[in-house]
Parts: structure tokens; C-alpha cells; sequence
């Protein structure tokens, strides 16, 4: 009598089979993904946007017109933090994306060569972790922040000069993983077998090395976002970051810290946001750890 055949999984089929066995990683992803609706679809279902001034509502508390309350201008809330919420997601996702990228290129590059090549490159690294990042960060904001916003504008111009500072203090990390990795699978059998046949060394790096280190990588890549709104939020709140009409979640925070005592709603919120939006991307990263570990079983 034959056998029955064992259906086959795909690895990514495998990964969400693990990922779901992850309780806190899988509520998070939804509740992430809330957010991210609530900030995205939220400019066409409320009806009040950042510029609505009500002086007679000025440090109204939380109520139903106001659903988080107002500020000192009689501003709405909840409308500042529909519009905040969707740069500083947008700045943690842009990013993570330059610091995942630059550190691939630099690790999977240290990680095929030998000799010169990666000596250079991990003395670059350790350079740039050895750097005081909070400093530098300041000193480059008001170093460029000007020209950048003549250039492109106070709101594009200052996104593109935060994501590329803070991204480009983030890729360290990445580029010793991959690094790791490679050193780790460029003596494997298949990378082996790949270069009996003739592959070029970019040919293996591109189509057999890097995807097999890849599962770190998105790891770290979670970490990275949270990192990026962190970074984004105190730049904000030191009141370097975007212009103070820009309002985000740091921003916001910012501008509400001389009245906590009367109005601790205006800082709770924006408190709370990114409290909860660090909080879940780090048990999506810690469920991607699981669920991309192939010495794991569940």
C-alpha cells in the first residue's frame, strides 16, 4: 500500500505558521496595523484637520467633539495625531529602509571578501558605532536643516534630512549581522556546489547567500522602526526636528509639556502612541525571531 503524501509547505508558508504561534507578535501586527489604518484613512473620516482653530475650546478635555481633546489654540487632537501619526510611521519605515539597505550592501560585501576589503569596512563600522549619536544627530540637524528646507521645502526637505541622519546612524548593527551570515553560509555546500558550476561571485551572493540571511535581517529591520521613531520623536521634542506648524507625535509631545497640570490628556496621547507603537513593533520583531529561527521547533 502506497504512502500518503506528505503535503509540502513553502518556508514563508512555515514562518506564518510559526509567527501565529506567537501570541503577542500576532495582537500586535493587528493592532499596528490599526494604527497604521487609523493614521492613514483618518484625514477622510474625521472631519477636522490639524489647521481648525476654536479659541472657545482651548485645553478642552476629551469629549465627544473632541475625541482627544484640544490644545492651547483649540486645536483638535486626535486630528494633530491622525496627521503626526502618519510622518513619524513614515520616518521609522524610511529609516529602517536606508539603514537595512546600506548595511546589507556594506556586510555582504565585507562578509564575500577577504583581507583589505573587510578589515576597511568593519573599521568603518566600528567608526561609526564608537560615534556619540545623539550629538552628531543635533550638530547635522543645524548643520543642514536650513538648506534642506530652501531646497525642498520645511516639510520634505526636513523629512529627508531626519531619515537620512537617523538611518544613516542605524545601519551598524545590519552590516555585522550580514556579515555574520555570510562568513556562515559562503562555505555551505550548496554556496559550494553553486561555485563548481561557474557562478560569479555576484551570482552566489545574490542569488544563494543573501536570500538564506535575509531572516535577521527583517529582525532587526523591526527593531530599526521602533529605533527611527524614537530617535525622530526626541529630535522633535528638543524642537529640532520638523517645524513647529508640522505637528507629529514628538512634536506634539513637545508642545504640550508646559501644561501637564491642567491639561494631561494633550501629552498623554501622543505619550501613548508611541509608547504602544514601539511597544508592538518589538513583539512583531520578537515573533519574526521565532518564526524565521530554523533551529526553532514549535
Amino acid at each position: 500500500m502506497a504512502l500518503p503524501r506528505r503535503r509540502s509547505t513553502s518556508p514563508w508558508a512555515e514562518a506564518w505558521r510559526r509567527f501565529r504561534r506567537h501570541k503577542l507578535a500576532l495582537y500586535s501586527l493587528g493592532l499596528l496595523g490599526l494604527m497604521v489604518l487609523f493614521v492613514v484613512a483618518g484625514p477622510w473620516l474625521w472631519p477636522l484637520t490639524v489647521s481648525d482653530i476654536d479659541f472657545r475650546a482651548r485645553l478642552a478635555q476629551p469629549s465627544l467633539t473632541h475625541p482627544f481633546g484640544t490644545d492651547d489654540l483649540g486645536r483638535d487632537l486626535m486630528a494633530r495625531m491622525i496627521y503626526g501619526g502618519r510622518i513619524s510611521l513614515a520616518v521609522g519605515l524610511a529609516a529602517m529602509m536606508m539603514a537595512v539597505t546600506v548595511g546589507i550592501v556594506i556586510g555582504a560585501i565585507a562578509g564575500i571578501s577577504r583581507g583589505s576589503i573587510d578589515a576597511a569596512l568593519m573599521w568603518l563600522t566600528d567608526l561609526f558605532l564608537s560615534l556619540p549619536q545623539l550629538p552628531l544627530l543635533l550638530l547635522l540637524i543645524y548643520l543642514f536643516r536650513d538648506a534642506l528646507k530652501n531646497t525642498f521645502g520645511p516639510e520634505v526637505g526636513v523629512f529627508i534630512l531626519i531619515v537620512v541622519v537617523i538611518g544613516g546612524f542605524r545601519w551598524m548593527p545590519v552590516a555585522r549581522l550580514v556579515r555574520a551570515q555570510f562568513f556562515s553560509l559562503r562555505e555551505k555546500e550548496f554556496v559550494e556546489a553553486a561555485r563548481a558550476l561557474g557562478a560569479s561571485v555576484p551570482r552566489q551572493v545574490v542569488r544563494h547567500i543573501l536570500p538564506n540571511s535575509l531572516g535577521p535581517v527583517i529582525v532587526a529591520g523591526t527593531i530599526d522602526v521602533a529605533a527611527a521613531i524614537i530617535a525622530e520623536s526626541t529630535l522633535s521634542f528638543l524642537g529640532l526636528g520638523f517645524p513647529p506648524d508640522i505637528p507629529t507625535w514628538g512634536r506634539v509631545l513637545f508642545d504640550a509639556k508646559d501644561y501637564l497640570d491642567i491639561a494631561p490628556h494633550w501629552a498623554l496621547f501622543p505619550g501613548a502612541a508611541i509608547f504602544i507603537a514601539v511597544l508592538t513593533i518589538n513583539f512583531i520583531g520578537d515573533g519574526l525571531r521565532d518564526a524565521l529561527d530554523p533551529r526553532r521547533v514549535l
